[in-house]
């Protein structure tokens, strides 16, 4: 048995969350994926691992063994870094992950010009709207929008964007601008389940957050779809100010409620800050960093 594969299969297993997930991520076949766990719950004579059908769950051994897999993989990646010179020069594969919409539009111009730039670096670009585990998923830089929470991560802030609410300029001219929050109940809106409840809608009135509910017509799952129906005239919708930036910029949506809407959030580049900086990472840091701030500065 390859200890160190049978560690990497099991905390694999464990970030996939069933067996069938995780013979689909690790393109092994379901079979092979169980054998192996046996054979390693064998070979350690403990259980490590509660199957049902649909979940796993971790005994207390196979919890205490998962951290003491997680440690030894690190190690070993940051053993195999050095020695292929990560920590000399710029090279490697580097994995950064960013919000879909955000990514397309503001990481990935930045990650094309980097890879000219750097020629033996190659980047793995992840666009997901979820949360990522940067050490479970072994993500090197993460691009965070929001608030962090307290945590070990390391963080540069970048910028910050706000949420704003629009419709198309033939909405306001068939129905109406409104000027304060309240007057949108009752409008036709179209919600983007990412950012607000599609019953309601916070605004900002003085210093007291304010809930206006609002008369869903569209529900969508996508900034994208709901700007499109947006710009088609359907309604209002609230979405964050890169999302829209296009549109407003030329004309095809109106942004209104601007002094209600609540703080922006910010924007922030984020790294486990473990052990020594990869060469690559600091690169890219230094690359990416002042190139977001100014092109956040620029939008919405």
């Amino acid at each position: 048995m390859d200890r160190l594969d049978a560690m990497s299969l099991f905390a694999g297993t464990v970030e996939a969350g069933s067996l069938s997930a995780a013979s689909r991520r690790l393109g092994m076949p379901l079979a092979t994926v169980s054998r192996r766990l046996s054979d390693l719950e064998k070979h350690l004579r403990t259980r490590l691992l509660n199957r049902s059908t649909r979940r796993l769950t971790l005994t207390d051994a196979g919890e205490a063994y998962l951290v003491a897999c997680r440690r030894i993989l690190s190690e070993v990646s940051e053993a195999e870094r050095a020695a292929a010179g990560e920590y000399i020069s710029p090279t490697g594969e580097l994995a950064v992950t960013a919000p879909v919409v955000f990514g397309r539009l503001h990481v990935l111009p930045i990650v094309t010009g980097f890879l000219a730039a750097y020629p033996d670096v190659d980047i793995r670009l992840t666009l997901s709207d979820r949360i990522t585990q940067l050490v479970d998923e072994h993500i090197d830089l993460a691009v965070r929008i929001g608030e962090l929470p307290d945590s070990a991560m390391v963080a540069t802030r970048v910028g910050s964007i706000r949420r704003i609410t629009c419709a198309s300029p033939g909405y306001f001219a068939r129905h109406g601008t409104p000027a304060r929050p309240e007057e949108i109940a009752g409008r036709d809106c179209i919600t983007f389940e990412g950012l607000a409840a599609p019953a309601a809608w916070s605004f900002v009135i003085g210093k007291s957050e304010t809930v206006v509910p609002v008369r869903s017509r569209l529900q969508v799952n996508t900034a994208e779809a709901a700007i499109d129906a947006a710009v088609a005239g359907l309604g209002l919708t609230k979405v964050l100010s890169y999302q829209a930036d296009a549109a407003v910029r030329d004309g095809k949506l109106s942004v209104v409620l601007d002094a209600f809407e609540p703080p922006p959030w910010p924007v922030s580049l984020v790294h486990t800050g473990q052990g020594r900086l990869p060469v690559k990472l600091r690169a890219f840091l230094d690359f990416a960093a002042p190139r977001l701030k100014e092109r956040l500065a620029r939008s919405l």
